[in-house]
């Protein structure tokens, strides 16, 4: 008898459920509850991974507007890295995959620039403890410059060391109109 409304949980809570789901251990006789993912919507095709890895070939003709995504200006990043300008939002990415990383740091960044955040930061990780360099340290920046990202991130780098230095990333949205 719960007085909770029957309501579906959003691509973020889903994808948070799912990494605590997966640490978790069942009681015994229990089976493990598995989620399904969440799905892209209607409107927004996720690419996938090998698509994003993909070089683009050239378009035949340019769109008339075409946002181009640069880093930070120095000066900006020196006031991120010493605090004077303030990181209004942070997204922590370990340990996801590609599907549920891509769909939390968009739902974020679009919860974000709804709400006239400017400044981000997005920890990826580092990648070394599997071995590798890091999937989403990779992927990431390659997503900012895919069209849903496009429209709402204006720069990104690399942020100071005390906020996760290569393994995090400053992000400034773009300004709402």
């Amino acid at each position: 008898m719960s007085s909770r409304p029957d309501k579906k949980l959003s691509d973020e809570d889903r994808v948070l459920w799912n990494l605590v789901a997966k640490s978790a251990t069942p009681l015994k006789g229990r089976k493990t509850v598995e989620d399904e993912p969440p799905k892209a919507r209607a409107d927004e095709k996720m690419p996938s991974p090998v698509a994003i890895a993909a070089p683009a070939a050239p378009a035949a003709a340019p769109p008339k507007r075409q946002h181009v995504m640069h880093s930070m200006d120095r000066p900006t990043l020196d006031r991120l890295s010493k605090g004077r300008l303030p990181i209004e939002g942070r997204v922590d990415l370990h340990g996801m995959t590609q599907s549920e990383a891509h769909a939390l740091l968009l739902s974020f960044l679009r919860r974000a620039h709804a709400n006239g955040v400017r400044y981000v930061l997005v920890i990826t990780g580092k990648g070394f403890s599997s071995g590798g360099d890091g999937i989403l340290r990779r992927q990431v920046p390659a997503w900012l410059s895919t069209p849903p990202f496009r429209q709402l991130v204006s720069s990104h780098d690399v942020s100071a060391r005390h906020h996760g230095g290569e393994g995090a990333l400053y992000i400034r949205l773009r300004k709402t109109a």
